[in-house]
């Protein structure tokens, strides 16, 4: 039994291969067909993105689409060239070599090497937690900035203007406004033509809409060469594509290279993990199915590995075909292991056929899928709901578009990590006093009601760690000095998520402290990782245990006998239970006094 565990943890296609059956076979491969359909399009769309030859955007959908579905964790989740991974390597590889040149084809596959070196090494060491820090607004700063990109490089095809290589986005907005009389209006035709039928048709075709615009686009480019003649409306073929397997290739294995691209491949590994994982999650979500983020990670990075001696760049979560494949009626991971295997079949039938696709039809379909990318609603309720979040965005959106995609997005996320590190820097420290309208006295905000004069009580809520103990360590120090009569302190610790070391010494020198003006500290509802902490430390001991509660009713009437009762018999606050016979004993007093 252990080791049939192991053999599925570590090969999970066994685990739901014996439950396939004949009708989950025949929805799988419906699926597949589907999803094979679908990828043959956008896989010369996004290699046109990532600046690489368009057979290299299919050779990217086959092999990776079939190592992820058998490795992976989920069973919808489909792989392959996807836009924001095609944006990442074309922006950061363009500066080291001519997009299309061998170098570039090159640095391309050793680059999606190294990404499933470090995505198969976080998987194996069970890191799929660490992409919890790339927030959603770094997602969608990233993709915003990135269908600038997209637009402003196809702004070439969809113009018919020849635009110099290697010049930044502004500079490209600005060529092409000084250089409009080159445009062809033929070749913007087809392109609006495409872009329009993708509009028209996305709500009744779905992703089948696609390869609709780039027939209609096809077919108004044949148009107008057979009308004017291709000499004169300059509209330009992708060409045939070769019809063949996914060649053999290999990454180069040099220092120098790696030394290159290692910045990069951190970024992109975050990135396509970030991206794999949220699309499995949310089609988990529709399905049920349970996602384990570290075999996801290895699942992808054994694709990308495996993908890299297969002419494959880097391979990702595609939302578009994952979304599509379980819509189809998708079983098991088999449905994206066929999609894979029948692009291969149906790149051997219709590889000729790209001959006749317009580099115009693909620019609009692009400029399509950029608008789809800036995802406005998002973008207004972040810009709305948190300034921390929007300037996260306005970082990460900026940086993709003036200075480069692996920059934006580390700085994203180092930012978010700096933003949230200076939120559990300052935890709350709110006074506390039992609510006179309830009949067990539970505790509530203090600033409106009368406290004990000699008794304080903070709620701590937030972890106390060494980040926030000059933050904490400075309130309490104000409270002893501008409330110096409440020389007791009742710390509410519930809302303490962790106390480390730091955190724990803190509490000590604050007992310490009190007790040299006649006061001491005390605390109430310790929660289990704190008191390991504690137990270990041996603060307990140093705070006293006697100090430390589990209850209100054991913690308030401790206290109380330990303050000073001349002042309690002044005092008309009265706010505990405990206050009110010692208040008949007072009025009884004051009676016999005055007989």
């Amino acid at each position: 039994m252990n080791l049939q565990y192991q053999l599925t943890k570590f090969l999970p296609f066994l685990r739901w291969g014996r439950n396939m059956d004949r009708r989950s076979v025949r929805a799988d491969v419906m699926a597949g067909l589907v999803g094979a359909a679908i990828v043959l399009p956008q896989g010369v769309a996004f290699a046109a993105i990532a600046g690489m030859p368009p057979e290299y955007g299919l050779y990217t959908s086959m092999v990776p689409a079939v190592i992820a579905a058998l490795f992976g964790s989920s069973w919808h989740l489909v792989s392959g060239p996807t836009t924001a991974a095609s944006v990442i390597m074309f922006a950061s590889l363009s500066g080291l070599a001519a997009p299309g040149s061998e170098e570039y084809v090159a640095l391309a596959i050793t680059l999606a090497f190294m990404v499933g070196a470090l995505q198969l090494i976080m998987g194996m060491l069970r890191l799929g937690a660490l992409v919890n820090f790339i927030s959603h607004s770094v997602v969608v700063g990233f993709t915003a900035g990135a269908a600038c990109l997209i637009a402003a490089k196809q702004g070439e095809q969809f113009l018919g203007i020849d635009i110099p290589d290697g010049i930044h986005l502004l500079n490209t907005i600005e060529f092409l406004w000084l250089n409009l009389e080159q445009l062809h209006p033929l070749v913007m035709l087809v392109a609006m033509i495409t872009l329009l039928t993708g509009i028209l048709t996305q709500r009744h075709l779905g992703g089948i809409s696609m390869i609709a615009a780039l027939l209609v686009g096809g077919l108004a480019a044949a148009l107008f060469n057979l009308a004017f003649g291709e000499q004169t409306s300059g509209i330009q073929m992708v060409g045939a594509l070769p019809q063949q397997l996914p060649p053999l290739s290999m990454p180069q294995f040099t220092l120098e290279t790696f030394r290159q691209l290692s910045p990069l491949a951190l970024a992109m590994t975050l990135f396509a993990l970030t991206e794999a994982v949220s699309i499995a999650r949310s089609i988990s979500l529709k399905s049920g199915q349970p996602i384990a983020g570290s075999q996801e990670f290895i699942g992808q990075g054994l694709s990308n590995i495996v993908g890299s001696f297969f002419s494959s760049y880097v391979a990702t979560g595609s939302f578009n075909r994952s979304g599509a494949n379980y819509d189809a009626g998708a079983r098991t991971p088999m449905a994206a292991a066929l999609a894979g295997v029948l692009l291969v079949v149906l790149v051997l039938l219709v590889a000729p056929l790209t001959a006749f696709l317009p580099k115009a039809a693909v620019a609009g379909l692009l400029f399509l899928v950029a608008w789809r990318l800036i995802n406005f609603k998002q973008i207004r309720k972040i810009l709305r709901s948190d300034k921390n979040e929007a300037v996260i965005l306005g970082v990460v959106f900026f940086g993709t578009v003036f200075f480069s995609i692996e920059f934006a997005i580390l700085a994203g996320v180092i930012l978010s990590l700096m933003i949230f590190l200076r939120k559990t820097s300052r935890p709350r420290l709110s006074p506390r006093v039992p609510d006179p309208e309830s009949a067990n006295r539970k505790f509530i905000y203090g600033h409106s009601h009368p406290e004990c004069p000699q008794l304080k009580i903070l709620r701590l809520d937030d972890s106390l760690y060494f980040g926030s103990v000059a933050h904490v360590g400075e309130l309490l120090r104000r409270y002893r000095e501008h409330y110096p009569q409440q020389k007791h302190l009742l710390l509410l610790t519930k809302g303490i998520a962790q106390v480390d070391v730091a955190g724990a010494e803190l509490l000590v020198t604050e007992a310490r402290e009190r007790r040299t003006v006649g006061g001491d500290l005390y605390m109430y509802r310790l929660r289990d990782t704190a008191s390991k902490v504690f137990d270990r430390g041996g603060y307990h001991e140093e705070i006293g245990d006697a100090n430390i509660f589990d209850t209100k009713a054991e913690a308030i009437p401790t206290i109380f006998e330990r303050l000073d009762k001349d002042i309690c018999a002044t005092c008309e606050n009265r706010i505990f239970l405990e206050c009110k016979p010692r208040e008949k004993k007072v009025k009884k007093k004051k009676a016999k006094k005055a007989k």
